[in-house]
């Protein structure tokens, strides 16, 4: 008996043609890949010294027009380079946003989305810090709550979809808190010009395997700060100072620096970048104007942006409903998958500051509702 859900795994399906399993995201290979890879073997520079590394970095600036990059094992490890107290970020998003802000012994607090970019609201943001936080005497900002300090915010591009970072930008430069981007699913986004991860003090892309390109695993740091790409690229190597036979490090570091084989793959996929960003934005073309027929909401491109189409998404009406879908489709071997469970949820994320969380209403809607789609691009 056909279900209400048979009409979206068959369009899927007509996106997909002749695939038993379709996956969520998957990487496309070509030719130029392979001896991209077969060139760095023969150079046997594979780790992290070599030619490609730099020209990666250096391609990177060029695409997103940031003036500084570092490349690091992944993104994760370009999220971690860096200290704080309180952290002001988003309970939907991958660990990966969380987990580095534990590691540096930072605590996050979780502040909601906003509706129509699905990314960090800069209206909860301003709310929060007009009311939520103070100055001591020493004219540093706390949180009332638990007095701690407030070291950076942290808001993420969902789904590749860009964040109102300028907005968020004034925000914190009005209260004197650093901004760092988590771009890591941005790749090929664009507000008013200007790209995903480029406004704050740093910003932070991946290139895991589902993401736009991929170097296998690998991540990098995007600023405007020379001095702070010469840190971070220190920190990465182990903090060793630059000699010709010695070894002396000057710090705790971090073995953090993307190997040079990885980034032979990173400047061969983004030579087909354009091609991969076109094919996608075809691919969330057909699924929008296929949801708008049948009455559904989709994931949206906000005016004034150029969107990379990471992960495409539709709306149910509820939770029961989304479970339902998911259920179906995995049956029908299709990629599906609901958005993150949200951070402040999950016992590790969330307590024992949980106290102190207030509400996020978009977030949990979000959560309960959407479900993302197969978004590979078709090359």
């Amino acid at each position: 008996m056909p279900t209400p859900f048979e009409p979206i795994v068959r369009f899927i399906r007509e996106i997909y043609p002749n695939r038993e399993l379709i996956p969520l995201h998957e990487p496309v290979f070509g030719h130029e890949e392979e001896e991209a890879l077969l060139a760095c073997l023969r150079s046997t520079h594979v780790a992290s010294t070599g030619l490609e590394v730099a020209a990666f970095e250096e391609t990177v600036c060029r695409y997103t027009g940031s003036p500084y990059a570092v490349a690091t094992v992944n993104g994760t490890a370009a999220l971690h380079l860096g200290p704080g107290d309180l952290v002001l970020t988003q309970a939907l998003t991958f660990a990966a946003t969380v987990n580095a802000i534990r590691y540096t012994g930072a605590i996050p607090r979780y502040l909601d989305i906003e509706a129509g970019t699905w990314a960090f609201s800069p209206a909860h943001l301003d709310e929060w810090l007009r009311h939520r936080s103070f100055r001591d005497t020493e004219g540093t900002l706390r949180e009332k709550s638990s007095g701690l300090r407030v070291a950076a915010c942290l808001p993420v591009h969902t789904f590749g979809l860009p964040a109102q970072t300028g907005q968020i930008l004034d925000c914190c430069n009005a209260f004197g808190i650093p901004l760092v981007e988590d771009a890591a699913e941005a790749l090929g986004t664009f507000r008013e010009g200007k790209h995903a991860g480029t406004l704050g003090v740093a910003g932070v892309l991946s290139f895991n395997g589902n993401k736009i390109i991929t170097t296998g695993g690998g991540g990098m740091v995007l600023t405007h700060d020379e001095a702070l790409a010469l840190r971070l690229r220190h920190l990465s190597t182990q903090s060793k100072q630059p000699h010709r036979w010695e070894y002396i490090h000057d710090g705790t570091g971090f073995n953090y620096r993307m190997p040079n084989i990885n980034a032979a793959l990173g400047l061969a996929q983004m030579a087909g970048m354009q091609a991969r960003l076109d094919s996608k934005r075809a691919v969330g073309a057909r699924y929008r104007t296929f949801f708008r027929e049948l009455g559904a909401q989709a994931l949206e491109e906000p005016e004034g942006c150029q969107w990379n189409h990471w992960l495409n998404g539709v709306f149910f009406r509820d939770r029961s409903e989304r479970d339902a879908f998911l259920e179906y489709a995995t049956r029908a071997q299709l990629g599906v998958r609901p958005s993150w469970q949200p951070m402040h949820l999950q016992e590790h994320a969330g307590a024992p500051e949980r106290q102190y969380q207030e509400p996020l209403p978009v977030t949990m809607d979000v959560y309960e509702r959407l479900v993302n789609l197969p978004s590979s691009p078709i090359l």
